[in-house]
């Protein structure tokens, strides 16, 4: 089982974000990853639709025989991974907004977290604040039409320059010290984010700490590769691989699958 490939769906292109962190960290390891394009985004799509797609690609990465599967997208980890875990042995990472840690640190008790519709009104995104952050103001916006865009290849264009000055600047006004990225398309977002922001505002997303994750639980699995071969890196779009092409900078070898 340790020579099967990682495996990684999203909603589309952004949880790529999340790929280059596990990739950066464990270059050994073989992936399969899936950009679920045509059914993006997830954000605005019932919690059934989104369990429904989440088992769609979560069996297409079975019968690729993956050896473990990453929920690289925030809406499907904090609306389906429950189900997922309950049902498929093995094992599950999933993405949750990083709320805990802009909560721990933020001097002015005001965090921001720019999210998906679908997370922010889930259960379990409800129960982590709750959780870590009780005395502290979260600003919470929901990113209406920002996947759209980068999954259009519209990243630096004035549509999107107009939608995150709307979202922004009234956390801004709130005195944010920390912004949380809940969307694994939100990375890309983060050049244009810091122009935005005061230098005192700390971006935060979860990729780095996904991919210890996922390196934590191969290891404690006994899966990590030992195969020194070179690795097989597969990337699928069920709709445009030109824009994956360009977000990956052309790096990897992409192809369509309908699926």
């Amino acid at each position: 089982m340790s020579n099967k490939p990682i495996g990684i769906f999203d909603s589309g292109i952004g949880g790529t974000s999340i790929f280059k962190e596990i990739h950066s960290l464990l270059p050994a390891e073989h992936f399969i990853y899936l950009a679920d394009s045509k059914h993006a985004p997830y954000g605005n799509k019932t919690k059934d639709e989104i369990v429904h797609l989440s088992i769609k690609n979560t069996e297409l990465l079975l019968d690729e025989g993956c050896k473990i599967i990453v929920v690289a997208c925030n809406t499907a980890t904090t609306n389906a991974i429950s189900y997922l875990r309950e049902k498929y042995e093995v094992p599950f990472i999933g993405i949750e907004p990083a709320i805990k840690p802009a909560a721990l640190k933020t001097r002015t008790k005001v965090v921001g977290i720019l999210a998906t519709r679908g997370t922010l009104s889930s259960q379990l995104f409800h129960k982590t604040t709750d959780l870590y952050a009780s005395g502290i103001k979260v600003i919470e916006q929901v990113g209406e039409g920002i996947v759209p865009l980068i999954e259009t290849g519209q990243l630096n264009s004035k549509k999107m320059l107009a939608l995150l000055k709307n979202y922004i600047d009234p956390m801004i006004k709130a005195d944010i010290d920390y912004l949380v990225l809940g969307c694994t398309h939100y990375p890309y977002l983060i050049p244009i984010l810091e122009k935005m922001l005061p230098k005192k505002v700390t971006i935060i997303d979860s990729g780095l700490a996904v991919a210890k994750q996922t390196q934590a639980i191969l290891k404690a699995n006994d899966l990590l590769n030992s195969n020194m071969t070179k690795p097989l890196i597969k990337l699928y779009s069920n709709r445009d691989i030109v824009v994956l092409n360009s977000i990956l900078n052309n790096r990897f070898d992409t192809s369509f699958l309908e699926f």
